[in-house]
Formats: C-alpha cells, sequence, structure tokens
C-alpha cells in the first residue's frame, strides 16, 4: 500500500503515489500500522487523494502471477474488484477509475484481466442494484482494444 520505492519507475502506483504527494505515502503507511501488517491480497482501503484530481484513493493488492494463471489467482483479482466496488458503495462514491490491476509488473495477462474486472463490476452491479459509475481507465492501446471490446460499441471508449 506505501507504493513502489523505485524512482522514475512506471508503474501506475508509483504514478499515484508521486502525483498524489507524500502524505498519501504516510497515510498508506499509517493504516498498515494500525493493521499490524501488510494489506492482504484482494482487500481494499481508503484514503484522500490529497493532491491528485479526486476526492480519495483506493488501494488494493493485486495478486502476482508466476508462471501460468491460477485459480487463486483469478478469484484474488475478482476479490480486488468487489472490494473496492464495496468499499466505494461504504462511502458514498458515485463513480470511480478503475486502472488494469495486476497486469504490469504483476503480470496478470492482459486480456483475462479485463474479462474478470468486466464480469466482476457487471455482475456487483446487477447483485447490488448499483449506480456506480465505472470507468477502466487504461494507458495502453493494446488495453484500450481489449476494453473496447468487451464492453461492445455502445459503450463510451476514449482514449
Amino acid at each position: 500500500m506505501v507504493g513502489c520505492f523505485c524512482p522514475c519507475h512506471g508503474c501506475i502506483d508509483n504514478q499515484i503515489h508521486t502525483f498524489s504527494g507524500v502524505q498519501l505515502r504516510e497515510a498508506c503507511a499509517e493504516i498498515m500500522r494500525k493493521q499490524g501488517r501488510e494489506e492482504k491480497t484482494g482487500g481494499a482501503k481508503i484514503t484522500p487523494a490529497f493532491n491528485l484530481p479526486c476526492k480519495y484513493v483506493l488501494h488494493t493488492v493485486g495478486p502476482i502471477v508466476h508462471g501460468s494463471v491460477t485459480k487463486k489467482d483469478g478469484e484474488q483479482l475478482v476479490s480486488c474488484y468487489r472490494s473496492c466496488l464495496e468499499l466505494a458503495e461504504q462511502n458514498n462514491i458515485r463513480s470511480l477509475a478503475f486502472c488494469c490491476i495486476s497486469t504490469g509488473e504483476f503480470h496478470f495477462p492482459q486480456e483475462l484481466a479485463a474479462q474478470i474486472a468486466v464480469k466482476t463490476v457487471k455482475e456487483y452491479r446487477e447483485q447490488t442494484n448499483s449506480n456506480i459509475e465505472v470507468i477502466f481507465n487504461v494507458y495502453k492501446e493494446i488495453d484500450f482494444n481489449i476494453y473496447k471490446k468487451l464492453l461492445g460499441a455502445d459503450s463510451k471508449a476514449e482514449k
């Protein structure tokens, strides 16, 4: 939760922590101090966004894939999305943007991760009658094309 500590590293975690300011690392470290451990894979926590142009940052720890994707990896990725959605609802958040959880440095295959993300969000919204607006925020052209295909022609797809 405290972010990447590799200087100039391009991962999303480093970007979020860099642009939100040092206060975010401090807030995350305090959460971990209070709970007495690092955040478990698939869980979620919320902090203020500090210098980012939003109110909150929802933090989740995605699964790290070593070799082939396991059933547990898939279940943990589902839990990441569900935990964030539930936390957003608990905090009256009406919209949230998801990055491609675990697909970068954690090596979850992009197509499968996107399928899990879209399916999990759709199921959550159906099961809970939620009206939360979800944006899948992508960085790479390949991810943009994957999500555009999965969400269909009716979805709003912008780069």
